[in-house]
């Protein structure tokens, strides 16, 4: 019958953690008894050793070998069989510096030459040896016998029997097997309880599987479009995929730091790191606008995902000032209706010369506002947003004014960042304006150029802001305004004077306003308006080309390219 290697990881894994603990256990004990026959020889030639000594340092044994003859009941005989017995030797053999025996277990062979050569233990050596004599295999120990002036004059052998040293050994073993087979049995129990537990852990599945669950996880998590970072229960990275790479600007090499080594300080590390609660936090990071979500795990850590918002919240204000116009539309559809009335009331009258007049004078003005941006704002982007905006403006009852130190060459970068920025400041400024009524409620715009820098500056008449202030309103995060209804995109922020962390998904404009200067490497700043109200100063450096032509061009459908 063939035996099947398990497929699930925690049977493979208790497979070989068995495997393991019989052969660890199998190799310990013969290491163990390897040495162990060493140690029980060591000890019976040590023994042997003991006995010889003690038998060769008996005054009567010296003084009767040098007096008498070997025989069978001579006084060296019964000496040294009186020793044997009483210690259990397997033999203990007197010799004469001739090697001629005094005793020996079989009395026949005193008289005789001894079978081995005892020329080591005449020449005054001691000598321990595991050798087969007459009496067959045994430990055995040589010394030399002295006279009592230390003359050598013989020779004592003692012998251990080796049948008794491997029953020594013989029966440790049964002991340490009983050890072995307990500690293989703890190991096994072991074995089992850590399968059980890893079976629970990696829901029963094998190792093919965890290959392709490895793969199909590093092609979703650098696939999809959504940033997700990784943290262990310290804090440190330990998962960056392609998209939160890319939105937060971290290496690779950032696996194993700390989120705050990683990313600058700000709303976007403590979001990540959880200092701030709440689920679709909205953050800026590298000029875009992201929502992050953060997610504990059971082991400690946690996963954070980011969802790039930046297209949504620009179509979001892009609405926004659609719906302005709208209402801008819808209003003067009804003053352009007044108008015609007038109109028709003065021809009807006879007036043609005032009626005709009349026309001109609407036409002059509305001619002459356009042509006042054009020709101080070059970038087609740029005006067209001023003068949408004014429409926007007027109906409110506020004037947008351009300042005469305005002036912007056609050589914009990028027009879009000036338009996101500008756009943001006009519509700051206009809900500050309303909210705060004044008698001749105004925002005023400055664009220049500086070389290659573009200076941006807005200033209005609403109640400004207070100087604690000035630099938490561009914080994420930071408004005065109450929640956009659901549904509807988030507005602008405001500056009424009163600061509040913002509800879920305000507070981001005047933010995405200092990512994109410091992206530049400029800065954004607010300052107090002589007269009452706040001046926003951006300054873009790099944000203009170096010689007069424009960047980009419009199409006759009125698209950039």
């Amino acid at each position: 019958m063939r035996i099947r290697w398990p497929r699930r990881v925690s049977g493979q894994v208790l497979a070989a953690q068995l495997s393991i603990t019989a052969g660890v256990m199998v190799l310990a004990t013969a290491l163990f008894l390897a040495p162990l026959s060493s140690e029980i020889d060591s000890r019976a030639m040590h023994e042997a050793l003991a006995i010889a000594q003690t038998t060769a340092a008996d005054p009567d044994i010296a003084r009767d070998l040098a007096a008498t003859k070997p025989t069978p009941s001579g006084p060296v005989q019964r000496a040294a069989e009186r020793i044997r017995r009483s210690t259990g030797a397997l033999y203990i053999v007197v010799l004469d510096s001739r090697g001629v025996r005094w005793s020996h277990t079989t009395t026949a062979r005193i008289g005789e030459h001894v079978s081995t050569d005892p020329g080591e233990a005449l020449s005054g050596r001691e000598v321990l040896q595991i050798d087969v004599g007459t009496l067959g295999r045994s430990a055995r120990a040589k010394v030399p016998l002295r006279a009592g002036d230390g003359r050598i004059i013989g020779a004592v052998s003692v012998g251990i029997g080796y049948g008794s040293v491997r029953a020594q050994l013989l029966a440790a073993v049964p002991r340490l097997l009983l050890y072995a087979g307990v500690a293989l049995a703890v190991g096994v129990l072991a074995a089992f309880a850590v399968s059980r537990r890893l079976r629970r852990r990696t829901h029963g599945v094998a190792f093919a599987d965890i290959s392709a669950l490895l793969d199909e996880r590093e092609a979703m998590l650098h696939g999809i479009r959504e940033g997700v970072v990784a943290f262990d229960r310290r804090g440190r990275i330990r998962l960056v995929n392609d998209e939160a790479g890319r939105l937060l600007g971290i290496h690779p090499d950032a696996t194993g730091r700390t989120l705050e080594e990683s990313l600058p300080p700000g709303r976007a590390t403590d979001v990540l790191a959880g200092r701030v609660d709440g689920a679709d936090l909205l953050t800026v990071s590298g000029g875009r606008v992201l929502v992050a979500n953060r997610m504990p795990t059971k082991d400690g850590g946690a996963v954070a995902t980011l969802r790039d918002r930046t297209e949504l919240e620009l179509l979001g204000r892009e609405l926004d000032s659609t719906r302005g116009l709208l209402d801008a539309l819808r209003a003067q559809d009804h003053e352009h209706a007044n108008r015609l009335h007038t109109l028709l009331g003065l021809l009807e009258l006879g007036l043609h010369e005032r009626a005709a007049q009349f026309v001109a004078e609407l036409t002059n003005a509305r001619r002459a506002s356009a042509e006042q941006i054009s020709e101080r704002v070059h970038d087609p982007m740029l005006s067209a947003l001023l003068v949408g905006k004014s429409a926007i403006v007027a109906e409110r009852g506020v004037a947008l004014r351009i300042s005469p130190a305005t002036l912007l060459p056609g050589r914009v970068v990028d027009p879009r960042d000036l338009v996101t920025v500008l756009g943001n400041l006009i519509d700051n400024a206009l809900d500050a304006v309303a909210a705060h009524p004044s008698p001749t409620p105004f925002i005023e715009v400055e664009l220049r150029a500086e070389g290659t820098t573009a200076v941006l500056r807005v200033s209005d008449t609403g109640p400004g802001v207070p100087p604690g202030m000035r630099e938490q309103i561009f914080t994420e995060g930071w408004s005065t305004k109450r929640p956009a209804p659901p549904g509807f995109p988030d507005g602008p922020d405001a500056h009424e004077g009163s600061a509040a962390v913002t509800p879920r998904g305000r507070g981001i404009g005047l933010a995405l306003v200092r990512r994109l200067a410091e992206r530049y490497g400029g800065m954004a700043r607010v300052t107090a308006r002589a007269g009452g109200g706040a001046v926003f100063t951006v300054v873009l450096p790099e944000a203009l080309t170096g010689d007069d032509t424009p960047t980009h061009e419009f199409t006759a459908a009125g698209e950039s390219r």
